[in-house]
Order: C-alpha cells, then structure tokens, then sequence
C-alpha cells in the first residue's frame, strides 16, 4: 500500500468517525428537541381550544340534553386529531366537536400518553379546564417521517461532502509528497558513477534531514567505492610484480635445463621463484586479513585475548619465520626482548586479530630497525580500562611526512624496499575497529616507537578488581 493511500486512509477513516459521531449526535438530540416540541404543540393547541371554548357561556352548555346531535365533525390537517367534550359527572364526557377521520380519544387519560388507534400509534395529550375536556393528538409514524427527512437533508449535504473532502485530501495528500516524488526521480535516473551532489530540491523543513542524510551517505558510498578502487589496483600492481618475476624465474629455468652445464642456473632460478612465490603467498594473506577487516565489528568481550600470552605467540610466529624463510628477512636475526609485567589483562579483541597486529607491528620493526639491533615490546596499562602495545626499534625512524605515509595502503619508503606495504594499515584497522589507536613516534636515542592502544574488558577488570578485594 502506498503512503499517499495510507495517509488518506487515515486521515479519512478519523475525520469520518468524528463527524459520523457529530452527525450522530445532533441526529439524536435533534430527535429529542423535535419530540419536546411536538409534544409542546399538543399542548399549546389543546390550551387554544380550551380558550376559545371558555368563551361559550356556562348556562348555554349546561342546558344541552344528553339527547344532543352528534359532535360537530371540524375538517383538520392530516395526522393531527382533535377532540372537545362536556363533562357530565366523573364518568360520561359528551363529545362537541372533533376533526374529522381522526379516533376518539375519550379513553386518553389526561396529560401526554402514547395509545394505539386503528393500528397506528398515536402521541395524545388531554387538557381537562372545568367542565371541558379536549384532547389532541398525532400520529407517531408521520413524526417519524418528518425525523427521516431532517436526517436525509443532514446526512445527503454530509456525504457529498466526506466525498469532496476525500478527492481534496487526495489532492493535497499528493502535493504533500511531490518532494519524495522528485528525490526519487532523482535517484533513479542517478548514474552508479556519478559522484557530483545531488540537484537542489526543495523539500519541506520535515525532510530537509532525509534530504540531508541521504546526501551525505551518497558521499561516504562515493568516497568508499573511489578508495576501494584505489584499493584494487594497488593490489592488482603490487600481485602484478611478484607474478611477473615468478614468470621470469621459470622461463630461465626452462632454457637452463635444455643446456647442460647450467644446473646451478636451474637452482638458482627456482630458489628465486620460490621466493616470490612466498612474497606473493604473504601479500595475498594480507590482503585477506584486511578485507575481513572492512566487515561489521563484533562483541569481543566475549572472547578476549590475554596480552601477555598473545604477544609470547606473535615473538614465536616469528622466530619460526626468521628460521624458515632468511631470504624474505634478508638473513636479520635480531632479538625481541618482551617487557610484560604480571597485569593479566584480557584486551577486548580477539586473539587471532590481536596476534596479527602484534606480528605486523614487531615484523616491520625488525625489517627497518636495522640489522642485527634488538626490538622491544612493551605490554603497560596506562588507564584503567586500556592497554598499550609499544614496539620500540633503532632504526633510523621516520620523518613527520613519511610517519603519516607509512599508515596508507602499500606505502613503502623506497621501490627496493621488501614487504607488501599493508602491515602497518592492516595493524591501524584492527585498532579502528575495536576503538583503539595507533601511533607512530619518533624516539629521541634514535628509532621508531608504534604505540597500539586497546580498550580492555570492562567486565572482566570489575571481576578481578572485586576478587582482589
């Protein structure tokens, strides 16, 4: 169902339950005020005719006989009857004059009542003045009719009206909406690639917001999909060059192995295209690692990683590497000294995410804070609910600009440089998506210090603040 058809609806629906009940209302009271008044003409017609009737001399109404002619028969108004007669005693009353066709009403008590007359009711009123007695009457059935045409003439002007109403509410209902109308026009004929702003429309103060939000979600979806796209042909670039030289290797291997004398060529060649095949292995687990990074964040309270532990797994990681893969660290065995005090602290991310972060972090340390010099990893609590991940090399460190250039995706300070370029972005997301921050520092002896900084489970710290008290 459409908005338009619901807010007539609606709207329709309760102005016709308020003014069916209004009508309804004044039907009734209408009703009430026209019985009152009928009921007062009986009255004040009887009254009229006692007055006339009080005028005839007493003398001359006593010396009538019993034997007198009939009543004098007084043509009327249909529906309306008329009865005056003498009393003779407490029992007899002698008819004078009546209207004509209408009932006698000899048995009416006095006052108003309701009696049947040849098988239609009959509203009567009885005036006893003296020795007079009149009564009148009408026939309920044409009260009745006369009430239906009062009805009829309200509820005919009602309806064409409830009628006009409802087209004009359409109408307005319609004007109300063309701002919608024209905001959807405009998107449906938007192309996916356009990222110019909206054209101005003018909306009404209650959906300027909308109007407003929607503008600026078309930005934040251009300005993601332009750096995805930046994104992507990074990646295809930085997957181009090891394929390419993996490609190289082994078209060297084939016209090595059909001369003899070059098996150290051959060697040579597919240690080389082993290697690349290792660079392109890590570069394609990063890229992983940071496209499940873009995903909605979730609960990790729920499973929350112990520091101390999780940094001990991203040293052991690796050291494995450095035995295993010297050519991707250029032969560097430096150390990794671990400075973790006895905090117990549980950091609300999870353990693989926290250990990846840890293992980016102490690998570019060890890539760029030159050969053989030792890297430190500090674990400290600076405030109550965070915790804070310092690796600290002596390398040469990085200028201001190169600081900032160094979180950006694929950045490296020189093309000779080895590394995919996303372990620090991919280390900055991880931060991001739990509520943490990292930051690059220069340190005054020389080196760099990444500062990763984490909030801890709240829960947990309560529990353990509560135990040991």
């Amino acid at each position: 169902m459409s908005l338009r058809l619901r807010l007539l609806l609606a709207i329709g629906i309760s102005l016709t339950l308020l003014w069916s009940t209004a009508v309804g209302w004044v039907l009734l009271d209408l009703r009430r005020g026209l019985r009152v008044a009928l009921d007062d003409r009986l009255a004040a017609s009887a009254r009229m005719v006692a007055g006339l009737a009080s005028q005839l001399s007493h003398d001359e109404a006593s010396s009538r006989n019993t034997a007198a002619p009939p009543p004098l028969d007084v043509i009327g108004r249909d529906g309306l009857a008329c009865e005056v007669s003498l009393l003779r005693g407490e029992l007899l009353a002698l008819p004078v004059a009546r209207t004509a066709g209408s009932p006698s009403l000899a048995n009416a008590a006095p006052g108003y009542g309701t009696h049947v007359f040849g098988g239609k009711p009959w509203r009567t009123y009885v005036l006893v003045d003296g020795g007079l007695r009149i009564a009148t009457a009408d026939r309920l059935d044409l009260r009745d009719a006369l009430l239906r045409d009062v009805a009829v003439s309200m509820l005919v002007p009602f309806i064409a009206a409830l009628i006009a109403g409802m087209a004009l509410l359409w109408l307005s209902i319609g004007h109300g909406l063309a701002p919608l109308v024209r905001l959807r026009e405009a998107l449906e004929h938007r192309r996916t690639d356009d990222s110019a702003p909206m054209p101005e429309i003018h909306t009404p103060a209650e959906l300027q917001p909308l109007v407003n939000t929607m503008q600026s979600l078309l930005s934040r979806l251009h300005r993601t999909i332009d750096r995805e796209r930046s994104f992507a042909d990074d990646a295809a670039h930085e997957l181009r060059t090891p394929l390419t030289a993996i490609k190289t290797h082994l078209q060297v291997m084939r016209l090595a192995l059909v001369r003899p004398g070059h098996a150290d060529t051959v060697w040579r060649a597919l240690t080389d295209a082993e290697t690349g095949v290792q660079a392109l292995q890590a570069t394609l687990e990063q890229l992983l690692i940071l496209a499940r990074l873009e995903g909605p964040s979730t609960d990790t309270c729920t499973e929350p990683a112990d520091a101390e532990e999780t940094a001990r797994q991203a040293i052991s990681d690796l050291i494995n590497l450095q035995n295993g893969c010297d050519q991707l660290l250029h032969g560097i065995r430096a150390g990794i000294q671990l400075d973790a005090p006895k905090l117990n602290l549980a950091v609300a991310v999870p353990a693989p995410l926290l250990r990846i972060a840890l293992r980016n972090l102490l690998d570019n340390a060890l890539r760029h804070g030159g050969s053989n010099k030792a890297v430190k990893l500090c674990i400290s609590q600076p405030t109550r609910v965070q915790v804070l991940f310092s690796v600290n090399d002596q390398g040469r460190g990085l200028n201001e600009q190169e600081r900032a250039q160094a979180l950006q995706r694929f950045w490296r300070r020189s093309p000779g440089t080895v590394g995919s370029g996303l372990g620090l972005p991919i280390v900055q997301a991880i931060a991001e998506r739990h509520s943490g921050t990292l930051e690059l520092c220069p340190i005054a002896t020389g080196g760099l210090s990444a500062n990763l900084t984490l909030p801890v489970c709240t829960s947990r710290v309560e529990k353990a603040a509560s135990l040991q008290s």
